[in-house]
C-alpha cells in the first residue's frame, strides 16, 4: 500500500466518523425532543384528570353551596377556559395554557377557601372523596411540572451547546418554552382540607 493510498484510507476513516458522530447529536437531540414532549403529555393526562374532577366537586357543593353560585360559576368557567387553551397548548408553546391553569387553581383555592365555612359540607363523604382525589392529582401535576421543566432544560440547553447547535439549527430544532408561573400565589398547590 503506498502512502496516497493510506493517507485516503484514513481521511475516509475520519469522514465515516464524522458522520457517524453527526448522526449520533441528531439522535440525541431527537431523544431530547420527545422527551419533553412525553413529559407535556404527562402534565396533559394529570390536567385532564384535574378537569373531570372539578364538575364533580361542584355538583357535590352546590346544594350546600347555593346562595354561593358566583364562585361556583367563576370555577365551572375557568376550568372550561383551561379545558379550551390545553386543547390549543402544544408542548414548547403554551403561554395560553399557563395562564388559563393560573386562573383555574385561584378559581379552586376560592372555592376551597369558602366550603371551610360550611361544617355540612365538609362532612359530605363525595366532598371529602373528591378533595382527596384533586388533592393527589394536583401532587403528580406539581411533579409533572417539574419533570417537564427538567426535560425542557436539557433539551435547550442541547440545541444551544457546541457543536450541537450545528445540527439543531438546520433540522429545526427550537427552544421549548418552560412552564413558568408567574403569579406567586400559584406557586403552591391547591389546598383542600376538611377535616
Amino acid at each position: 500500500m503506498n502512502g496516497f493510498s493510506l493517507f485516503l484510507l484514513i481521511m475516509l476513516a475520519i469522514i465515516v466518523g464524522i458522520i457517524f458522530y453527526l448522526i449520533a447529536i441528531y439522535n440525541k437531540l431527537v431523544r431530547l425532543r420527545n422527551q419533553y414532549q412525553n413529559s407535556f403529555a404527562q402534565i396533559d393526562v394529570q390536567l385532564k384528570r384535574r378537569y373531570d374532577l372539578i364538575p364533580n366537586l361542584v355538583e357535590t357543593a352546590k346544594a350546600y353551596l347555593a346562595h354561593e353560585r358566583e364562585t361556583l360559576e367563576a370555577v365551572i368557567a375557568a376550568r372550561n377556559s383551561a379545558v379550551t387553551a390545553n386543547q390549543g397548548a402544544s408542548a414548547g408553546h403554551m403561554g395560553a395554557m399557563i395562564q388559563a391553569e393560573s386562573g383555574l387553581s385561584q378559581a379552586l383555592g376560592r372555592f376551597f377557601a369558602l366550603a371551610e365555612n360550611y361544617p355540612d359540607l365538609k362532612a359530605n363523604q363525595n366532598m371529602a372523596q373528591l378533595s382527596e382525589e384533586l388533592t393527589s392529582t394536583e401532587n403528580k401535576i406539581s411533579f409533572a411540572r417539574q419533570a417537564y421543566n427538567d426535560s425542557v432544560m436539557t433539551y435547550n440547553t442541547a440545541i444551544e451547546s457546541f457543536p450541537d447547535l450545528y445540527i439543531a439549527r438546520p433540522f429545526n430544532f427550537t427552544e421549548a418554552d418552560l412552564w413558568e408561573i408567574e403569579d406567586a400565589e400559584e406557586r403552591e398547590p391547591v389546598k383542600v382540607s376538611f377535616s
